[in-house]
Parts: C-alpha cells; structure tokens; sequence
C-alpha cells in the first residue's frame, strides 16, 4: 500500500487544474480568484506516476494496490444527514442510520471508504424534492466548515485519498445552496440572452464560489433540449429548445464552471426533454426515433462533452429509438455504446439518485451491480449503502461484476479527483463585485418583452406589485429594485405588477393587472390579459433588478425566449 498511500496523499494538496480538461478558453472569462490552499504536511516521496503529473497514470498506479472493498466504496456517493462532518443532532443520526449504519457524515466516509459525498437540500417548490429528503447546507461558511470536515475524515482512510463533493448547484428552481452566494438565473434566462460569452463569465463566477465551499463537482448543466411539450420537470432547467443554441450555451458553460476548476456534470442523459413524464415518479418513455435523439438530443451533449466536462450523468428514461424498454441508466448500448463509442466520452458517468423509483424495482446491491455493468462509474445517493456495496462484493465474488469493470470505473473516478485537488478560492470571493456583475449581466440580458410597448417606462404613476403564493421575497425584491430605480410603490392602488413563477397555473394570475411577469418558463403568459408581458425565467434579486431597468424605461428588454409560448412572439421588439 505504500505507492497507494503516496499517490493519494499528494492528490489532497494539488492545486485545482480542471481547466486542463476544457478546450478553448474565453479571454472575457474573470481571472481566477485567489486561493488558499490546505496546510501543508511534510513532502512525501514521489512516485513515478507523480512525478509526470499525469492524473490518469497516477490513477492507475493508485487502483492496483485497492483492496475489492476499497474499490466498491470508490463508487459511490451517497447523501447525508447533518450540517457538519462530526457533530449532528439526534434526527440526523437516526437518518444516518438508515442509510448506513452510522451517526454523522464523516463515520460514514470512513466506515465505507467512500469516493463521495452529494450535498442536499429540500425544499417543497422544487422538482427535484423527493430525492432530497435532508437538508446539509445553509450558508457559505456553513458548508465549508462541512466540506473541510468531510476531507479531514478522507485522509482517515487507507491511502487518505479526498472525496469528489458535489451538489445540484444548478441555479433557478434546482439551487441548493442559497444564502450568501452570488445567485445565477435559470438556464433559460441564459437561453433568452443568447450570449454564450456572458454564459460563460456568469458560470466562472459560481464554478469559484463553488470551490470557495470546497465543492469539487457541480451537477450542471442541464443539457436536456426541449420538445414541443415541454417538460415540467425540466422546464427552465433547460436552456432551451433549440438543439444548436443549446449546445453553444452547454460548452459555454461548462468552460466557466471548469475554468474555476469545480467539475462540471452534463445531465440528464440521453435526454430528458422530449417528454413530459417525471423520473422522480416512474420511468418515463422518450417516444423519439435514433433520428430525431441525434439531430435533437445529441447535440448539446456532444458539445459538452467535447468543451471537456469531466462528468455525465444517466437519466432514469426509456429512450425508445436508442434502447426501447430500458432506463438508460441501466442500458450498456446508452451508457457505454452510445455515450463512450459514439460519443468518445471518457470521464466519469454517474447515474442519477439511486433512490428514484426506476431504480428501485430491485434491491440495492443488484441495482448497483446492473448501474456498473452499463457503464455507470459512480452511483448517487443509493437508499441502502451497505446493499450497494455487498451487492458490487457478491458480484465480484459470483463473476456477474466483472473486477475489471470496477477497476475501470475507479480509475476514471480517481483521474478526475487527481485532477480537482483541494486548492480553494478565499470565502471572500462568494458574492464579490466582479461575480456580481457577470452574473447581471447575464439576468439583464435575458429579460424578455412578449407584449407591450419596446421603448420608454412600461409602468406609469404609482406602482403596486403582487405576487402568487408563497412568493414574497420576490415580490419584496422587486419593489426595493423599483424604488431603487427612482419608481414610486405604493401597498395598493397602484398600477398592477404581477409576478408568478414555478408552478403557477391559470388561476394564480391576476386579472387586473396592468403587467404581468414569468419568473418562470414563459408557457403561462399565453393566457394572461395583461397588456404588458415579461419574462426573467427567475426570480433571482439580480433578475429583478434587471426587469426594474426595464420597467422603469431605463434599460431595454433584449432577450427572446428560447420557447414557443402559444401564439405570442419570442419577442415583441427583437427580431
């Protein structure tokens, strides 16, 4: 073990360098931020495969002195719960006992040897909700004080080798970390700009307040095209629903996020956008031709994967012109066919949570076992931690697990770690001036006139704002941004701006008012009467701030919605 112990030390302290993996740069991306990297120990003695500098050769070297059951926890990637690494409350030990048997986060590295962790959050007006029954995160020093915990316990193994820390920091309705950062607007916001310049500056931006966290792995973007359904699930998720537009913003921001040197996952492969099913409730069937997926689906992904993103991830989908009757998780023709021989993808590929219904109609450890033999290299979030890593032992030791399939998704899950490192930006770069206006940029941008006057204020004498349900802090962003921007509000009486958002439905807009805006997809303004009609496709403060300037006559609205919204045009102004 010794040549193991030295390779795997030397990966905590090497500097970030996920840029490698990217292809062209963008010279208006930010410059890097300033890093603090971990203490450091003693200099351990060099291998040959270190002294090259060759994550892949180190990996390799690293993976041959891994016991079977170190191998087996190199794969998975479950969630915890409790807001630090070794001290939680009596409610989070009893969920970390279900899961695995321990008390905290950091029992459950060690005891399980494992190669990550996911970082959640619940909340009830997000799609993804019920896979994400905890919540382990809150603030910026919160979750560093967490992730620093988290790599402590890692250097406790055998080999002390880091952990790949990862969460759904996909910004929009999908945002798990929330207070104190610098929040991003939707993909579609992105989408509407059309700038993938701006794309690519704004995710720089969050890729580094992401490593500032010690987050190393974020599942974004979301590569997903949309169909002429759309996709409730995804939604604004997207970037949109044109397969050549969307591809162009994919490789942008996969630039950004890995020129931050934080690992970028595309999602949800081979695509979940063409249909209207959710994964989170059962498996849904993509009814599209090999045809239509390679001209429709292909393409952002491919674009990804060719910007160098080091990660992909499985959707839980029957995709029926690629396999017909199989989750694409759970198909070698998807996973390793498809998106290794057609694609030339070679980093690592995760499946989606392991404790969504599709994946659940077999118990852990042949799930585990069925997910690996795709093609899968890392499985999130199983619901029974000690059945998925028995079930990878029992196939090894029954031949259905082939060891050198295992050992060829170590590798790839240690080649990506050697290149991610720990060197992390200072906490004080989260919610810096510089990320502030690259990522108001981008929101300004995005804003979308479908109905209304294209010059001068939109609103006129005194402005009352409402809202839909539950969406005060909105509503309250928007009336500070107005004042801001020199508009008078009043509580009533005022002209009716009207916010609704996420989940709204006809009956959540507002008959009198005088404009009304999405915060959302754009679908639902196609039955509003409002003479006036936005959209922000968020409802980030930075959003709002944008649609203030727009209401108010003092910036123009250039964006034009990546969707059909009914019979209303993409923009009202831009051609």
């Amino acid at each position: 073990m010794a040549a193991v112990n030295r390779a795997l030390r030397v990966a905590v302290t090497v500097p970030l360098a996920l840029s490698s993996l990217v292809g062209c740069g963008s010279d208006a991306a930010p410059q890097p931020a300033p890093v603090s990297a971990s203490p450091a120990g003693p200099a351990p003695a060099v291998s040959a495969a270190e002294a090259t500098g060759d994550p892949a050769a180190r990996a390799r070297e690293a993976v041959r002195s891994l016991t079977d059951a170190q191998l087996a926890g190199q794969v998975l990637m479950p969630y915890a719960y409790g807001d630090a690494a070794d001290k939680v409350d009596r409610t989070a030990a009893a969920g970390n006992q279900r899961i695995a048997g321990v008390d905290t986060p950091a029992e459950m590295v060690t005891k399980f040897g494992l190669g990550g962790l996911i970082l959640v959050a619940f909340a009830p007006d997000d799609p993804t909700g019920a896979t994400n029954p905890a919540t382990n995160v809150d603030s910026p020093q919160q979750v560093r004080a967490l992730t620093d915990g988290l790599q402590q316990a890692a250097t406790r193994l055998p080999g002390g080798a880091p952990l790949l820390i990862g969460t759904d920091q996909e910004y929009g309705v999908v945002t798990r970390v929330k207070n104190g950062v610098t929040l991003l607007p939707s993909a579609m916001a992105f989408g509407a700009a059309g700038a993938p310049r701006l794309t690519e500056g704004a995710w720089r931006a969050a890729g580094e307040e992401l490593a500032a966290m010690g987050i190393n792995l974020d599942f974004a973007p979301v590569a997903d095209t949309l169909g002429a359904q759309g996709s409730s699930v995804i939604g604004s998720r997207s970037f949109g629903a044109d397969p050549k537009a969307n591809a162009a913003q994919v490789q942008a921001a996969v630039r950004g996020i890995q020129g931050a040197g934080v690992a970028a996952a595309l999602k949800h492969f081979p695509g979940h956008g063409h249909t209207t099913g959710d994964s989170h409730d059962g498996l849904p069937v993509v009814a599209q031709s090999r045809a239509k997926w390679d001209a429709e689906d292909r393409p952002p992904f491919a674009a990804g994967i060719t910007a160098g993103a080091g990660v992909v991830m499985s959707g839980h989908l029957d995709v029926e012109g690629l396999d017909k009757g199989v989750a694409a998780t759970f198909s070698r023709k998807i996973m390793t066919d498809v998106l290794r021989g057609d694609l030339k993808f070679t980093g690592v590929a995760i499946t989606d949570a392991m404790n969504m219904p599709p994946a659940m109609k077999w118990p852990a450890g042949e799930a585990a076992v069925r997910a690996l033999n795709a093609g899968n290299d890392i499985l999130l979030m199983p619901p029974d931690l000690a059945g998925a890593r028995d079930g990878i032992l029992a196939g090894l030791k029954d031949g259905s697990l082939p060891r050198a399939r295992l050992v060829e998704a170590v590798t790839r899950v240690l080649t990506l770690k050697f290149r991610a490192g720990q060197a992390r930006p200072e906490l004080s770069t989260i919610g810096s001036a510089a990320h502030q206006k690259a990522v108001g940029a981008a929101g300004a941008a995005a804003v979308t006139l479908l109905k209304g006057p294209c010059s001068g204020p939109l609103v006129t004498g005194p402005v009352t704002v409402s809202a839909s349900g539950g969406r005060e802090t909105a509503r309250a962003n928007l009336v500070k941004a107005l004042q801001d921007a020199g508009v008078k509000v009043q509580a009533a009486g005022g002209t009716v701006v009207h916010l609704v958002g996420y989940g709204d439905k006809q009956t959540d807009l507002s008959p009198d008012a005088a404009v009304t805006v999405i915060m959302d997809t754009p679908y639902l303004l196609a039955g509003s009467r409002s003479p006036t009609l936005l959209a922000t496709y968020s409802s980030s403060p930075l959003a709002l701030t944008a649609l203030a300037a727009v209401l108010a006559g003092k910036a123009a609205a250039p964006g034009k919605s990546p969707v059909a919204a009914g019979k209303l045009p993409r923009s009202a102004c831009v051609k």
